[in-house]
């Protein structure tokens, strides 16, 4: 089998099984491992496959663009946007942690980290770590109900002091913004 008879195969394998092992590939087309090494570095240059930790890849095609929301389609912004990296490698971006809360329940299977910025000091965290408030007096111009996200308990507590509100842990918050919309559009205020 020639070189390019083996990209196309390798890149057959991966769109019917996502990732693959290098040395699994080896064993499927009967070469060496490095032939193997050879034959994904052109794959890798023209940016069709990405290496792993654990062997290659294909690159994800964006579902959507990076600045609009995946939940709702409205622009992102990057102070109040939430990313979801399933994964496939793929990044989904939402316009703020309303949208954000939402889509990862409706893809959780697919996603294996979810990352937001703390309201008050901008720093990247984890949202499965972060402590949200719903319901504060403070118009963001976003979804409804507003979620604002903190990475301390403490700082969501002197917030909500200040601008009132609930506080919730990740999945509480899931919870109560699932039961609150109760099948309504996300974008709308309520009523």
């Amino acid at each position: 089998m020639l070189p390019l008879e083996r990209q196309q195969q390798i890149l057959t394998w991966l769109e019917e099984e996502e990732t693959l092992r290098v040395s699994d590939i080896s064993v499927r087309l009967g070469v060496s491992e490095m032939t193997v090494y050879r034959d994904i570095k052109p794959l890798v240059d023209e940016q069709k496959v990405l290496k792993t930790s654990n062997g290659i890849t294909l690159v994800p095609q964006e579902l959507f663009p990076s600045n609009v929301c995946s939940y709702c389609y409205k622009p992102t912004k990057s102070r109040l946007s939430v990313q979801l990296i399933k994964v496939n490698q793929q990044v989904e971006q939402t316009c703020c942690a309303h949208c954000g809360l939402l889509r990862y329940q409706d893809i959780k299977a697919d996603v294996s980290q979810i990352i937001c910025q703390d309201f008050l000091k901008g720093t990247t965290i984890s949202a499965r770590m972060a402590y949200f408030l719903m319901h504060a007096d403070i118009n963001l111009n976003c979804c409804e109900p507003q979620v604002l996200i903190f990475d301390s308990k403490k700082q969501a507590e002197q917030f909500q002091l200040g601008f009132g509100g609930e506080i919730y842990s990740f999945e509480d918050a899931i919870k109560a913004i699932q039961n609150e919309m109760n099948g309504e559009a996300c974008c709308q205020p309520k009523k």
